[in-house]
């Protein structure tokens, strides 16, 4: 029986077992992926408070190896349904079952597709979601790029590094990045904009060889075959893991509802991270969250068990 079992192994929950740990909680992190979460597919963190520059990779390996300094237990397995009423909290996973006195939900999100015909059948053919796990691939080929907002046009800007050329693809007239973004990108001469667009299909034999592209206000309908391989990455938001809460958690627009102390509606329950609902989803708020929710979690164990809170020292 562990004191809190976290699911999620991004910065939400890995700071969580920091804190929890140095609590003196007996923690279980359960993760199917790489630490990290999906920062781990960040090039450059330069907005992390303290640290000038460091890849997303690093800094959830070092955030991996301060859990574990602290006395956080790692298991790697897919959870695959969860008992959230009463006092023990049960997790099921694929290779064991887990039970925990609180349960912190840091699952975060994954990228959200975008529903093209062919899309799923060419993912990892050619169509990608981690620029920086793919696009060195593409070295002095052509690379189109599906979205605005900051992370599309950030990973647009790193795919240069390789590609000979760069097309965004926005259903927009103008792009949803913030002003500092968008000058890099406008600046670039390997970068160029497709508006008003999206990718109506995805089309190929072994990999990806052509797609199909529709203007949305003139409804033309635009075949790109080149004559080279190419790329396709997909940067539109992200969808919360959270489908084997749904009947069980209260959630808005998918995401988990909690309070300011990362509680949920079912006592012992918290979230923390990209999975809740919230504005600002970033490294150093995900963070925030997982802190937030090892306190209130030693807390809630505190109070049920009748001993004194005393917090960290």
């Amino acid at each position: 029986m562990y004191d809190l079992i976290i699911l999620g192994a991004g910065p939400a929950g890995l700071t969580a077992g920091i804190y929890a740990s140095r609590a003196s909680l007996n923690v279980l992190i359960i993760e199917k992926g790489i630490e990290g979460g999906q920062i781990a597919n960040t090039v450059d963190v330069e907005n992390y408070p303290g640290i000038k520059n460091i890849s997303g990779m690093e800094l959830g390996m070092t955030m991996r190896a301060q859990a574990e300094e602290f006395g956080c237990e790692f298991a790697m397995d897919e959870v695959v349904s969860v008992e959230l009423e009463g006092e023990t909290k049960k997790v099921v996973g694929k290779f064991g079952e887990y039970e925990g006195k609180t349960l912190l939900i840091a699952a975060g999100a994954s990228p959200r597709p975008m529903g093209a015909k062919g899309e799923e059948e060419f993912s990892g053919r050619g169509v990608s979601y981690c620029a920086t796990c793919d696009a060195a691939f593409y070295q002095d080929l052509e690379v189109y790029v599906v979205g605005g907002g900051n992370s599309a046009v950030e990973e647009a800007l790193f795919i240069t590094r390789f590609a000979k050329k760069v097309h965004i693809i926005h259903r927009r007239d103008k792009l949803r990045a913030t002003e500092a973004v968008q000058e890099k990108a406008f600046a670039n001469e390997k970068i160029d904009f497709i508006w008003d667009s999206t990718i109506e299909e995805v089309k190929g034999d072994k990999i990806v060889n052509e797609i199909v592209i529709k203007n949305l206000k003139t409804g033309k309908v635009t075949n790109i075959k080149p004559n080279e391989p190419f790329g396709l990455f997909v940067f539109i938001g992200y969808v919360p893991q959270t489908e084997i809460f749904k009947d069980k958690l209260e959630l808005e627009n998918g995401y988990i509802k909690t309070d300011e102390e990362m509680r949920t509606n079912i006592e012992g329950v918290f979230a923390a991270g990209d999975i809740r609902v919230k504005n600002i989803r970033q490294v150093v708020t995900a963070a925030a969250d997982g802190a937030i929710a090892a306190l209130s979690a030693d807390r809630y164990i505190d109070e049920k068990e009748g001993t004194l809170y005393e917090g960290l020292k």
